[in-house]
């Protein structure tokens, strides 16, 4: 049998408490399955690497950070690299930050009273396909795509972005996508971006929820 090669995942976190940051950061970098890359106390210079091209395989991002906050991070985010995950890390638990910051884009929202162990497990979830929401949030999720999807049209899709979004139905990760189609992450990336304009969806569950409620594929 082979050894298992497979590297892991990039982190970033942006948060401005410093010592929960650094604490998360740490737990990260002792787990097999977590690096740590960067952290940032604010959105801006998260964003600004996003700019240069630097793409990470997951972002998780405070809400209540100063300057830009979280849930409009997640947006810019997402418009800059929108294959790469971002999970909301707050100490808010009212649905609308809730429902803002999934609506902007964000893969997952976890409370910062978990614990640290708590949220390593989220965090595999979502790797692995998955989004770390309780069913309250989950249901208020599925009523808000069902009011934002339009009757079934003609996006003007390629083969290609046809391709990216059967990948994406299948859970495949953005890594796993490229691996699939013999392209390199920066390209999925790119078909990605194109994808989410013309489908006027935000993420990977909006992309797919679409796709199965208008039968696109």
């Amino acid at each position: 049998m082979g050894m298992n090669t497979t590297e892991p995942a990039s982190v970033w976190v942006v948060e401005d408490n410093d010592g929960f940051r650094r604490q998360l950061a740490a737990l990260l970098n002792l787990t097999t399955e977590f690096r740590c890359e960067h952290e940032f106390g604010a959105a801006e210079p998260a964003l600004t690497l996003l700019r240069e091209g630097s793409l990470p395989d997951m972002i998780l991002m405070d809400i209540g950070l100063p300057g830009i906050d979280g849930i409009e991070g997640v947006r810019r985010a997402k418009a800059q690299a929108p294959a790469v995950p971002v999970v909301i890390l707050t100490v808010f638990d009212d649905n609308e930050n809730v429902l803002q910051a999934m609506a902007a884009g964000a893969s997952g929202y976890l409370h910062k009273s978990s614990s640290l162990e708590e949220i390593i497990t989220a965090l595999k979830t979502i790797l692995a396909g998955g989004a770390p929401i309780n069913p309250q949030i989950a249901r208020k999720m599925l009523e808000f795509f069902a009011a934002k999807t339009t009757p079934a049209g003609d996006y003007h899709l390629t083969l290609r972005e046809k391709e990216i979004l059967n990948s994406l139905v299948d859970d495949l990760s953005q890594k796993q996508i490229a691996d699939r189609l013999s392209i390199s992450p920066h390209t999925v990336n790119m078909h990605l971006r194109n994808i989410y304009g013309k489908l006027q969806v935000q993420s990977k569950a909006g992309a797919v929820a679409k796709v199965l409620k208008e039968r696109l594929l």
